[in-house]
């Protein structure tokens, strides 16, 4: 059966139990058609409910939620189970059904559902396949993709994708996302320093938001923004959202304005921040 998010806004002063008592209520009528709604994450800085639900339709999705308790979703989106356990990853649930955190220990280690996207890009990828080949392209690429990973791996990122010249990656932390930037290029200054035949410069961009729907894509406006702000990064450079920059404040990261930003897709200009590489 299809898998949907279904997105309700939400009072954020709304207790947990009464999220709780509403999804056991799906629980309870949900056999009568066909659906299995499977756990939530509950936003509360801004009032996001959003459900993941096995269901043959959206219509059977709606009649359950219309028959448990009445609170309908003001959206409902198909969306691939592979996209949600890479950007999610595959949490457990509690026992009033709240995802928790991956690796959680306690129940009341709820998952809110913000993620942070990063996008790597390698600078004149494209250019420097044309002048040295298809050889020499790889073989960059593969130094790319090895120290982008080893970050990754150490900061507790995700890859979603390889774009082919950069990583899409999603963390729990809008802190670790920033340290494993700046480990990629610190890494990749210490490469290029060595004196290789063709150094590896990227570009990185980097912003966090809660799961939302835009053009049918979940996350749409997270992993956009994030894919512009990598785009306008200037080579070597990681740039963010402010988000971004409020999220790491006090973590001994620091931060320089970049100016606000017209990017594609986006009203009016984009405060931008530049990660000041000495993570």
């Amino acid at each position: 059966m299809p898998l949907y998010m279904d997105i309700h806004t939400v009072d954020p002063t709304t207790p947990w139990e009464d999220v709780a008592k509403a999804h056991m209520s799906d629980v309870r009528v949900q056999d009568e058609h066909d659906v299995d709604y499977l756990k939530y994450w509950f936003n509360r800085d801004c009032g996001k409910l959003f459900c993941l639900v096995d269901a043959p339709s959206k219509e059977a999705a709606h009649c359950v939620h219309a028959q448990a308790h009445g609170l309908l979703a003001e959206k409902l989106i198909e969306v691939d189970p592979e996209l949600i356990d890479s950007f999610m990853g595959q949490s457990a649930v509690n026992a009033g059904g709240a995802a928790l955190l991956p690796g959680a220990t306690s129940e009341a280690q709820r998952d809110s559902g913000v993620r942070t996207v990063l996008f790597t890009d390698i600078v004149d990828s494209t250019a420097m396949c044309s002048r040295h080949g298809d050889e020499a392209a790889i073989a960059m690429l593969q130094v790319h993709d090895r120290i982008v990973r080893d970050a990754l791996g150490a900061g507790g990122g995700r890859e979603i994708k390889h774009t082919g010249d950069g990583i899409m990656a999603a963390f729990l932390s809008a802190v670790s996302a920033v340290r494993s930037a700046c480990e990629v290029q610190d890494v990749l200054k210490e490469h290029n320093a060595g004196g290789p035949d063709l150094p590896v410069v990227v570009r990185i961009g980097i912003a966090a938001g809660e799961p939302v729907e835009q053009a049918n894509d979940l996350f749409g406006s997270t992993v956009q923004l994030a894919a512009r702000l990598c785009g306008q990064a200037e080579p070597g450079q990681i740039l963010v959202s402010q988000v971004i920059a409020d999220l790491c404040i006090g973590k001994n990261l620091r931060f320089s304005d970049a100016g606000h930003c017209h990017l594609k897709g986006f009203d009016g200009p984009i405060p931008t921040r530049a990660v000041e590489l000495t993570c």
